[in-house]
């Protein structure tokens, strides 16, 4: 069947379950693990903003939608840039509906310990999409200018990336959460310490992997028409095969391809 490529749907369950909804077809992924599925691209992409069947640029936009579309706004990725509670923005309607709404900084350990920012609605899906296995809320602020400031702040002590690699390979670090957070206390100024969440629950992410590499081949469409092979697992974003090859799935949005299964 000819299926559009787009982030996966992910639910926490004991173990996560995801799904690939295109237009009408709902693939429920985790049936197809220990399966071989083969997909295959013909060049055909769809901006996800403008719906324009073009190139794309990055993200799963093409590249007007790329500098206009709010989705790509800088602030996506700087949070800290975030103009939205002052009434600007690319829309100002959208940063409404997504940025002047309550925002979470958090811990969560995908390989290392990491530090980020989400909209409250987000959670714990941001978490399993960086292929999280246990985070913690730091603080809960009202926009999302406040959650980057907070971010900023805390960079020079954790890291805001994650290391991919190691995700994969399910390297995880040991370490208190809890510990680390109310440390984070101590690093703040007075004006964002006061954001601090009371809330400690430790959330635990487990991931449908019967198998993880050892090393890990990224592969994608760019460079070859046919990815197939025995599904191992998902995490993250991320198709695992059992040969140690990696597809990631969001940073093909957009992408046509003729799945099998």
């Amino acid at each position: 069947m000819e299926v559009k490529l787009n982030k996966l749907k992910s639910t926490l369950e004991e173990v996560v379950h995801y799904q690939l909804i295109s237009n009408d077809d709902t693939i429920d992924i985790n049936d197809l693990i220990g399966k071989e599925i083969s997909m295959t691209f013909h060049g055909k992409t769809q901006c996800k903003s403008c719906g324009d069947f073009k190139k794309l640029f990055a993200q799963g936009f093409c590249y007007n939608c790329f500098l206009k579309a709010p989705e790509a706004s800088p602030c996506i990725i700087n949070p800290e840039l975030c103009e939205g509670h002052l009434g600007k923005g690319r829309d100002v309607e959208w940063e409404k509906a997504n940025h002047v709404q309550p925002h979470v900084v958090y811990l969560a350990v995908s390989s290392d310990l990491k530090i980020g920012v989400t909209r409250e609605s987000q959670v714990p899906t941001r978490w399993i999409d960086q292929g999280a296995s246990f985070a913690i809320v730091v603080a809960e602020v009202p926009y999302r200018k406040i959650a980057g400031d907070i971010e900023v702040a805390l960079k020079g002590t954790f890291t805001d990336k994650t290391n991919w690699r190691n995700m994969l390979k399910n390297v995880v670090i040991d370490v208190d959460l809890e510990d680390e957070k109310w440390q984070i206390e101590e690093l703040l100024p007075m004006d964002l310490a006061e954001y601090m969440s009371e809330d400690d629950t430790i959330w635990e992410i487990n991931y449908p992997v019967s198998k993880y590499p050892e090393k890990v081949v990224s592969v994608g469409f760019d460079k070859q028409a046919e990815i197939k092979g025995t599904l191992s697992g998902v995490k993250g974003q991320y198709f695992i095969f059992d040969d140690g090859r990696v597809l990631n799935i969001r940073k093909h949005e957009g992408y046509y391809v003729d799945f099998k299964m």
